[in-house]
């Protein structure tokens, strides 16, 4: 496996800065955000549609660096129902991957409205009363689908081969079996980025998922959650208030190694390995509480003690 990070992790760092502390960290390379919900301080999306020499000289950056693009992000969402340039923003990053060489785009999958005619999307998390059927309905067979099978076959056009999907609350798919069900309809090129602590706060269980998905994960994000028992117990991990507020929260995302340790990490690890995973590792910094750079050390740090890195060479002696 290969260690990096997600470039708005230093958002607030200028880019030349970013790749120097990347290299200096010791990490292979970054993954880029393109839009969506980040304001993408490292990546003009309009500047790279326009200039092939734009597009040159950010990969040169790189590669002067010794450093990979991991894949390119467009961690929006694609189905809101009032604002295209979501789904604009992933289109254009599929085609900007193509140009550039890069075979990897994570997204979210998008969640609609609940119906025709509604502003506002619509996450159906329970099976009563009724409506949420026909909410689900509605979300899959009039909007995911026919959306997904229009983007698999712009990314085959543009050369993308994996479109990885994070597992993430408010999207249509957001758990194992949801994944596997866009998959089935739409083929592989779409599969899974997994991120264990969006499933942390679900109430999943990110080693079982590992083994559930198997060639089905494309892309891992290794970001890290706090459930904070106190308030959980009150008011479960259904949770809505301030993301800076941490000590009311019953959830929060957290640097590596701050909600669950070392030894969890090196689990996970060795789970992704054995569900046939040797791909990036890329850390997603969202701590409110840690300075950013420090945290990315701290992630980096505990990473660099748990992730396999050659293959096994392991060969049973002859008997």
């Amino acid at each position: 496996m290969k260690l990096g990070f997600v470039s708005d992790s230093l958002g607030g760092m200028p880019f030349d800065a970013l790749l120097d502390n990347a290299a200096r960290l010791g990490v292979s390379g970054v993954e880029v955000n393109t839009g969506g919900w980040s304001t993408a301080p490292h990546f003009d999306l309009q500047a790279m549609k326009a200039s092939a020499d734009a597009r040159r000289d950010f990969v040169n950056a790189f590669e002067s660096r010794g450093l990979e693009i991991i894949a390119l992000n467009a961690n929006g969402n694609p189905l809101h129902p009032t604002q295209p340039q979501q789904g604009e923003c992933l289109q254009d990053t599929i085609r900007l991957a193509g140009d550039m060489g890069i075979k990897t785009v994570c997204t979210m999958s998008g969640l609609p409205a609940g119906r025709a005619g509604d502003l506002m999307p619509n996450w159906v998390i329970s099976s009563w009363p009724p409506e949420t059927q026909e909410i689900l309905q509605y979300q899959w067979e009039e909007k995911l689908l026919p959306f997904w099978t229009e983007t698999v076959a712009l990314a085959k056009e543009c050369g993308v081969e994996r479109i990885a999907l994070e597992l993430h609350g408010n999207q249509c798919v957001y758990n194992v079996p949801s994944l596997l069900k866009l998959r089935a309809a739409v083929g592989p090129v779409v599969g899974a980025n997994l991120d264990p602590s969006h499933l942390f706060w679900m109430g999943a269980d990110p080693l079982v998922a590992a083994e559930a998905l198997g060639d089905a994960i494309y892309h891992v994000h290794a970001k890290d959650t706090i459930l904070n028992a106190p308030v959980q117990a009150k008011t479960s991990l259904l949770e809505n208030g301030s993301l800076t507020d941490i000590a009311a929260r019953s959830w929060s995302y957290i640097t590596l190694g701050f909600g669950h340790g070392e030894e969890w990490w090196r689990q996970f690890c060795y789970r992704l390995r054995m569900a046939g995973y040797d791909g990036w590792l890329s850390i997603e910094h969202e701590d409110v509480l840690l300075n950013s750079l420090e945290g990315l050390e701290k992630s980096i740090a505990l990473l660099k003690g748990v992730t396999p890195v050659a293959g096994s060479d392991f060969k049973p002696q002859a008997i």
